[in-house]
């Protein structure tokens, strides 16, 4: 399953740990919009052989929802292993860690979809051109590194990373890629987590990387469609057509004037509206 086939939503991506066979198991249960198997951060070096073979045996039968493999970034001795996982283990695609510059990518060569993980100061300034690499179809923000390197201070609105967050849906956006939101470190609160989508909805992600099952409601609802949202774009689309019909190039809507950018907006969210639904 191609996981940015046309009109799949991207709300939710849930990183499940490679080493965890019982956690992988639980994961066929949920619903996010897709899932990252992990060999990287959430894998300890001396579980890393095992977890591959978790993640293989996991791909053995086919899922609901795309999987992805986050491998463990180049020049580290696991690398190749990951790699021929990936490749030979049917994942929809391989999530790539670090990436600085689009060499990074390209030394895999011709791979599957590729996923860009940016997250140090170099992966930001460079994200242009990472996003502009075919083989790449999302850039991925990875916050806890990029503050690290930053060195900046935790903040509840995230202020030290806005220009760094804003950069990356910046880049994804021109180049007709996915932009997905960092992950959010506290599980135990709920409310913070939901402050933490909405700001990355409002900056422009279209989904939120996820690493706890209680997450993914939230950001499922957060970036997706209300119906009270999917009636105001059926709305607004039939006032374009009735206007279209009278022969008038623009039309009004709730005292506000519609143009066609308005109608393809209201179009996308009806589509997203019809995949999440369905």
């Amino acid at each position: 399953m191609n996981p940015l086939r046309s009109g799949l939503p991207l709300r939710s991506v849930l990183y499940v740990p490679g080493d965890k066979p019982r956690a992988i198991e639980k994961a066929r249960t949920l619903r996010p919009d897709a899932i990252i198997l992990d060999l990287e951060d959430a894998v300890a070096p001396e579980h890393k052989a095992q977890a591959r073979e978790h993640v293989r045996d996991a791909l053995r039968t086919p899922w609901h929802v795309p999987v992805l493999i986050r491998v463990n970034g180049l020049n580290t001795p696991w690398e190749h292993d990951d790699r021929e996982l990936a490749l030979t283990a049917g994942a929809a695609g391989i999530v790539l860690p670090k990436v600085e510059t689009p060499h990074t990518v390209q030394t895999l060569g011709p791979t599957l979809p590729i996923w860009a993980m940016i997250e140090t100061p170099q992966g930001v300034l460079n994200a242009p051109s990472i996003a502009a690499l075919p083989a790449v179809t999302a850039l991925l923000v990875g916050a806890n590194d990029l503050a690290r390197a930053l060195r900046t201070q935790p903040h509840p609105d995230r202020t030290p990373l806005l220009h760094a967050l804003s950069s990356v849906v910046l880049a994804a956006r021109a180049h007709g890629k996915t932009p997905l939101d960092a992950v959010y470190n506290d599980i135990r609160n709920p409310d913070g987590f939901q402050r933490e989508c909405q700001q990355g909805r409002t900056l422009g992600f279209t989904g939120k990387t996820v690493i706890h099952p209680d997450q993914i409601e939230g950001a499922n609802t957060a970036f997706g469609v209300t119906a009270t949202e999917a009636q105001a774009a059926q709305e607004l689309i039939a006032a374009w057509e009735q206007a279209r019909r009278e022969g008038k190039s623009v039309a009004t809507h709730r005292g506000a004037l519609v143009e066609q950018m308005h109608v393809d907006e209201a179009q996308e969210v009806l589509a997203l509206w019809g995949v999440a639904e369905g």
